[in-house]
């Protein structure tokens, strides 16, 4: 990465970044502090829930691309030709997601020890459907009741309301009376 700061856009959404931290374990595990990563990446109010600073080993055979691939949902064609440089990977990483702001643009300058080394995109909904066209997705397509079915299930619902009212009266002065 070079040393101009990384622009992130207001509004940003669906990218996933993916930070190598070059740094002595106590001070990579200080990240998890709230607030730390702000300062490592040279602003501030970051949301800390959308920040993971993650110990490469504690993965285990999952590895990093385990993660980014089940844990944050990308597909395995996205980070393809990227797996061998994530699998080479030791130490620690930071997995920053686009909610981390808050929406707002923001300038990221990374402090030495802490460099860019993966931009991912998470795949979009994919909303366009075929229309149903079944019968019972019309409109109005149920079948309608008879009004004497109908007057009948009302008088039910109404008789069953008037016991439950009758039956809570009945036992609020049971209860004063006692």
């Amino acid at each position: 990465m070079s040393d101009d700061a990384l622009i992130v856009p207001a509004g940003e959404h669906g990218r996933i970044r993916v930070f190598a931290l070059d740094l002595p374990p106590e001070q990579a595990e200080f990240l998890r502090e709230p607030g730390a990563v702000d300062q490592m990446l040279g602003l501030a109010g970051l949301d800390s829930s959308q920040i993971d600073v993650i110990r490469l080993r504690d993965l285990e055979e999952l590895g990093l691309t385990g993660y980014l691939t089940e844990g944050c949902g990308l597909p395995n064609e996205l980070i393809s030709a990227d797996r061998e440089m994530l699998d080479a990977l030791q130490g620690y990483v930071l997995v920053l997601r686009s909610p981390a702001f808050g929406g707002k643009a923001a300038a990221l300058a990374p402090q030495p020890g802490v460099r860019l080394i993966a931009t991912y995109d998470e795949p979009g909904t994919d909303w366009r459907a075929e229309p149903i066209r079944s019968d019972s997705a019309r409109p109005y397509s149920a079948p309608r009741p008879s009004p004497r079915a109908a007057r009948s299930r009302a008088r039910r619902i109404g008789g069953g309301l008037f016991a439950v009212v009758m039956l809570l009266i009945v036992l609020v002065i049971w209860s004063v009376a006692s």
